[in-house]
């Protein structure tokens, strides 16, 4: 990933900041275009194992059918109600779709991690449940820019 951010590298999260950050936030909000190139923006559960943001879409979605089309996306994570107390980060590339779409819960290693880290996250549990209407979309971004703006 590189780091493309060139103003408020004062306020910018670390990679750990980062990390932790996108650990514990629950929602994120995805941008695609659509095929009159105007863009769409809508929230989705999502989860970072540190290299990638695994984001667990419907199939049946006007986002899985822009990003089908055009893979390109960007995705903000934030927090914060007060001027000094918001912070987040975009995160944009290409997603790729990763395992069968839509995912019934065919065995595939990379979704491994995912899974786990998606069902302890919001569901509580050891082990995913599959509804055969989401799949995954694996976003390891070509850039993040980020803020803090506690830290001023």
């Amino acid at each position: 990933m590189a780091d493309t951010q060139r103003r408020g590298r004062r306020i910018m999260l670390t990679p750990a900041e980062l990390d932790a950050f996108l650990a514990e936030r629950r929602t994120c909000r995805v941008a695609t275009t659509g095929p009159d190139g105007r863009p769409h923006v809508g929230p989705l559960w999502f989860v970072w194992d540190g290299r990638a943001l695994w984001l667990y879409s419907l199939t049946r979605s006007r986002r899985w059918a822009d990003l089908r089309r055009d893979p390109r996306v960007a995705v903000v994570v934030d927090d914060g109600r007060e001027y000094g107390e918001l912070r987040g980060a975009e995160l944009s590339g290409r997603v790729t779709t990763v395992g069968e779409a839509p995912r019934r819960g065919l065995p595939y290693p990379e979704l491994d991690e995912p899974e786990r880290l998606f069902a302890a996250k919001y569901f509580g549990l050891e082990a995913m449940p599959h509804d055969g209407r989401h799949a995954w979309l694996r976003l390891a971004p070509e850039a993040v820019a980020s803020w803090d703006f506690r830290k001023l």
